[in-house]
């Protein structure tokens, strides 16, 4: 009778394998750069910074450190997980270089933020111009979310401040372009506040919405094709009425307080002004219901302003608020969207807490803490992020189809950049190829023959 010893087979290992390439899945990002462009794009607007005999393009090595946080990486040095793969990634600076390059981008401030900002803009603008009717302006609309976001300092870091959760570290407020239920989203502002920055601070919302505009296509920036969607943090006179302000026309839906003038005029709302709210597929919510407030509670804001409440039994141990009424929990937002029916409003505000999904793949792209000292270090790293974050929701527009469009970046990481490969020259030809076994291999070729047929940029 034979005995098992052990769970797993004992395979020899050694290290004498030639032209073999891990991370090989990763080919997807490289070819998204290359189509959308970006690489020449941002190559061209950080040449300034470039010295004189310097070896690496500053371009080349921004988008490679960006490549690394959109593979999994959370610091500088994981740059080097390129450079063992120079036939894949090309040259790869060393990691001092890397670190000197962060250094002299930090020094020139606004200036370096605004060259990667507008190349961001730019390519964004051909991404979704190629994605066509997989692009998040497809419906002729487009919706931003903001939404903070703490990361947690562990150790002295430049502007680390205790935070409302009783934290210490930074309190990042950032937006987002929501690309629907069919989709994931893509990041298009990050402001980089201490810990202890108010989360309703007006100035900081304006900024942020100001730096979201800028990413977006000229036609977007101002009008009703743009809906800017905030929780209660935005629910403040001075954002409402700066979105609202004439010449910019901006249909907003903010979250707002359930103040004593709003709960008192709840509680006057009769039965039968109460409507069934309604689930994505059209069919009524059990146990929610919407209304639409008037009157008084509506001084004080601006004209056109709606303001709708919804109430909803609680979901089993959930602890009631002061701010509810009759057993039931309040929640409460305006809108400037007329003619439209309160349930379909609400709807669409509910749908803002995708903004928290948003949240949890940048915390698993480079934003689970601050990695530098200096806070215009910290700057140019949110950048760093936001261009890992682009690079991850623009290949799967462009690749991927069905239930892999919605993957997330670990599962996009463990299921097809971890993917390995073998190198082979043919022919005068250096061809990659996968693991025939592995599940995904098949959407990893069909992603890289869709990115072949979509045009070379210039």
């Amino acid at each position: 009778m034979k005995h098992s010893i052990g769970s797993y087979p004992r395979v020899r290992v050694r290290d004498d394998g030639r032209q073999v390439v891990s991370q090989a899945g990763a080919v997807l990002l490289v070819e998204t750069v290359r189509k959308s462009g970006l690489d020449q794009a941002i190559s061209e607007a950080l040449s300034p910074w470039r010295k004189p005999r310097a070896v690496h393009d500053p371009g080349k090595v921004l988008l490679d450190v960006a490549l690394a946080v959109a593979s999994g990486g959370d610091c500088l040095a994981d740059v080097g997980m390129l450079r063992a793969e120079p036939a894949v990634f090309g040259p790869v600076a060393s990691d001092p270089t890397v670190s000197r390059l962060i250094d002299a981008l930090a020094a020139s401030g606004e200036k370096t933020l605004q060259a990667i900002r507008s190349v961001r803009a730019q390519a964004r603008q051909r991404v979704w111009r190629l994605a066509g009717q997989a692009a998040p302006d497809a419906g002729g609309t487009v919706t931003v979310d903001l939404d903070g976001v703490l990361v947690i300092a562990h150790s002295d870091k430049e502007d680390a401040a205790p935070t409302w959760k009783r934290t210490w570290g930074h309190h990042p407020l950032m937006a987002f372009v929501d690309h629907g239920p069919g989709g994931t989203g893509e990041p298009v502002a990050a402001l980089l506040r201490p810990g202890n920055a108010g989360s309703n601070t007006t100035a900081d919302h304006t900024t942020t919405t100001q730096l979201a505009l800028a990413q977006l296509p000229a036609r977007f920036r101002r009008g009703r094709r743009t809906l800017i969607r905030t929780d209660s943090a935005g629910g403040t006179h001075d954002f409402v009425a700066w979105l609202a302000r004439r010449g910019r026309w901006l249909p907003y839906s903010v979250g707002m307080v359930i103040t004593d003038a709003i709960h008192s005029h709840v509680l006057k709302v009769p039965a039968s002004a109460w409507t069934p709210a309604i689930e994505a597929d059209g069919g009524i919510r059990d146990g929610a219901w919407v209304a639409e407030l008037t009157g008084d509670v509506l001084h004080g804001w601006p004209k056109g302003m709606r303001l709708i409440v919804r109430k909803e039994r609680p979901h089993p141990g959930a602890q009631l608020r002061l701010t509810d009424a009759d057993g039931m929990r309040l929640t409460c937002f305006a809108t400037n969207t007329a003619g439209r029916p309160i349930p379909e409003l609400e709807l669409r505000h509910r749908r803002g807490a995708r903004a928290e999904d948003r949240i949890r793949a940048a915390r698993a792209t480079g934003l689970r803490n601050l990695p530098l000292k200096r806070t215009a270090q910290n700057k140019v790293w949110l950048e760093i992020v936001q261009i890992a974050l682009d690079l991850l929701a623009w290949m799967p527009m462009f690749a991927l189809t069905g239930e892999a469009r919605l993957w997330e970046p670990r599962r996009l990481r463990f299921r097809l950049f971890s993917a390995a490969g073998q190198l082979v020259t043919t022919g005068r030809r250096r061809v990659l190829r996968l693991a025939r076994h592995w599940p995904w291999t098949s959407q990893i070729t069909a992603g890289l023959e869709r990115l072949a047929l979509l045009p070379n940029p210039g």
